[in-house]
């Protein structure tokens, strides 16, 4: 694979001059750097990318390769991370590292751009994983998007310094990777980008009625032949269920989200399918946002989840 990608990454200013693009094969950041050392911290951000994707696929075998007892120790930095948030965050259930590998990108070049750098607030976005930083007593404002179609604001949250979230990651059937569940999205809130992507994938397969006739599937490697996920059956399209059938498949998401959040593995999550949704945190701002939301609201939330203004 790594013959594939002996191009040069692609690194650009966006139109506002503000943020970086930087691209590589199928990896596509926004960065963004607020406070001194801005300068030294885009150039930071440049020097982490570059090689990037080539040590990624260099072990690329291993990373497909379903985690259990014997399963080797991938030796790169980010392939090391994606194995440990897989590990943690989805013990004793399917996963490969590849769960975490948009996650552990983000927060790859998040830390770079924090090194010896004075910041106060930054954030990389990798195809609506997001990574963040926050200095002390600095918040972003997070949009949170109501319908995949169309991509519009519904509502907000804030994520204070102090709140312990520094990533961002949703997952469903209608997003751009497989998912073996039938939620149209699940945002999950977490340390670290990495955890919040396996939660997020993790949850948005529990949301499942399996074998219900109203869900059409196909096995991944039909539609990805190199999909890490092999012969299971993913997710093609989901036709409209009733009341009863929507709130047993979100509770079985429900369930491993309760389980994840008591574990202190996640801060947040948001869950949602066809008209209704499902908010948890032990966060009290967030409980409130979502109390407010299921009253004003009936579209699913989506994430995209760009930071906005402070």
């Amino acid at each position: 694979m790594g013959e594939m990608f002996k191009d040069r990454p692609q690194i650009n200013w966006l139109p506002d001059g503000q943020r970086l693009q930087m691209r590589h094969g199928p990896i596509d950041l926004i960065v963004s750097a607020e406070g001194q050392g801005q300068k030294q911290a885009y150039h930071q951000a440049a020097r982490a990318f570059e090689g990037l994707l080539g040590e990624l696929a260099g072990e690329l075998d291993l990373l497909r390769t379903a985690i259990g007892g014997n399963t080797a120790r991938p030796r790169g930095a980010v392939a090391e991370n994606m194995w440990q948030a897989a590990k943690q965050v989805g013990a004793g259930l399917f996963v490969t590292p590849m769960i975490a590998v948009a996650g552990a990108v983000a927060d790859h070049v998040l830390m770079a751009m924090c090194d010896g750098t004075n910041l106060t607030r930054a954030y990389v976005n990798n195809g609506g994983d997001i990574a963040l930083y926050l200095a002390n007593g600095k918040q972003f404002e997070v949009g949170v998007c109501a319908i995949p179609e169309i991509g519009s604001i519904a509502s907000k949250v804030t994520i204070h310094s102090d709140d312990n979230i520094g990533g961002i990651a949703t997952s469903g059937w209608r997003g751009r990777s497989h998912s073996l569940g039938i939620a149209d999205a699940v945002t999950i809130l977490a340390s670290t980008a990495a955890e919040a992507d396996v939660a997020a994938t993790l949850i948005a397969n529990a949301v499942d009625l399996p074998g219900h006739a109203a869900i059409s599937r196909r096995p991944a490697n039909e539609l990805s032949p190199d999909s890490d996920l092999g012969a299971r059956l993913v997710t093609t399209d989901v036709a409209q269920l009733n009341c009863f059938e929507v709130q047993t498949a979100m509770e079985n998401g429900q369930k491993l989200a309760q389980k994840l959040l008591d574990k202190g593995l996640i801060e947040a999550a948001f869950i949602a399918l066809q008209s209704e949704t499902i908010s948890l945190s032990c966060n009290a701002e967030i409980n409130h946002l979502a109390a407010r939301q299921s009253a004003e609201m009936t579209r699913s939330f989506h994430s995209k989840m760009e930071p906005l203004n402070a």
